[in-house]
């Protein structure tokens, strides 16, 4: 199973994917502004410059506003990479591959579509938000529970999992970088309780917190974070994670088509260079300069599957 079938799978399971991502840097962004020292809507550009939607943003409004940055990330209809884009784009290509999909799964992707087009067909006001968070959140675990529950473990679910994989592992990295990078608010903070409830709300922004203390209890600093975040094989949104389920695929479909394509190699690569080392190894190498490394080199092996299987032919 090659080309648009293959091509469809990824992009639907990637773009529900990155639609529940982007409620969650949403959440991110809401929470952390409880915490900053200055109450300048500025924050909201760097929410958008992680999420990479901030260059559109900025030919339409003169200037950043909470209002108009939630808008534009939820469902301005030039945004392509809207919370609405997003899940409607998604739903077009499971459409196009519902031959591929069980009637569960395309029932629950088509149930999600039509509720969050209804939640999001007019100016969201911010009282509604959490409500619009809690079902984009619980529509795409009801997506995953059909794939799971349904879908026989063949070349369409190894697409499904490759798109689903891709864009976790990206999101991890850019929330990661949220707090690390852009969102913290002065260097007076570090090792406050300023920054600690900051790298809080990132373990809950990544449905991270209960099993983050669990592991680590109440006395857990930021490198125990970013390390359960980006090294720890357990936590199911980590780098290391993300990286072991999509070499797991990638093998599957090399036994399934009797090949080695570049992008096994690339996964493989990826783990080995990055993802070998102690969380002091990362933070001397810089953290933000490894995240920014780690979010180009998932860019590149989307890239390189696309062209494995041939998606487009």
């Amino acid at each position: 199973m090659l080309g648009n079938t293959a091509n469809g799978l990824f992009w639907t399971y990637r773009l529900l994917e990155r639609a529940e991502n982007m409620s969650r840097l949403i959440e991110t962004g809401q929470r952390i502004a409880l915490t900053r020292l200055s109450s300048s809507d500025e924050q909201w550009l760097y929410v958008m410059q992680t999420s990479a939607v901030s260059e559109e943003y900025e030919k339409q409004y003169s200037k950043v506003e909470k209002e108009a940055a939630v808008d534009w990330i939820l469902r301005h209809p030039e945004n392509k990479s809207s919370i609405l884009s997003s899940i409607t784009s998604a739903r077009q290509n499971a459409k196009m591959v519902r031959h591929a999909l069980t009637t569960d799964v395309w029932e629950a992707i088509n149930g999600s579509f039509l509720d969050i087009q209804k939640l999001l067909k007019a100016k969201t006001r911010e009282g509604d938000l959490p409500l619009i968070m809690r079902t984009i959140k619980q529509s795409a675990a009801f997506v995953r529970g059909a794939t799971y529950g349904t879908m026989l473990r063949n070349e369409e679910y190894d697409f499904c999992r490759l798109g689903t994989f891709i864009e976790r592992a990206d999101n991890t990295a850019r929330i990661l970088d949220v707090k690390y990078y852009v969102l913290l608010p002065s260097a007076k903070a570090v090792g406050t309780s300023i920054d600690n409830v900051q790298w809080e709300t990132i373990l809950r922004s990544v449905s991270a917190y209960g099993g983050f203390r669990l592991e680590y209890g109440h006395e857990a600093g930021p490198d125990d974070i970013a390390k359960f975040l980006i090294l720890d094989k357990r936590m199911p949104r980590s780098l290391i994670y993300c990286c072991d389920i999509l070499k797991l695929h990638l093998s599957s479909l090399c036994s399934a088509y009797r090949n080695k394509p570049p992008s096994l190699s690339q996964i493989m690569q990826l783990q080995n260079r990055f993802l070998t080392h102690d969380i002091e190894a990362i933070f001397k190498f810089g953290l933000h300069d490894f995240l920014q490394e780690m979010i180009s080199l998932f860019g590149n092996l989307s890239d390189q599957i696309e062209i494995d299987y041939r998606f487009y032919e």
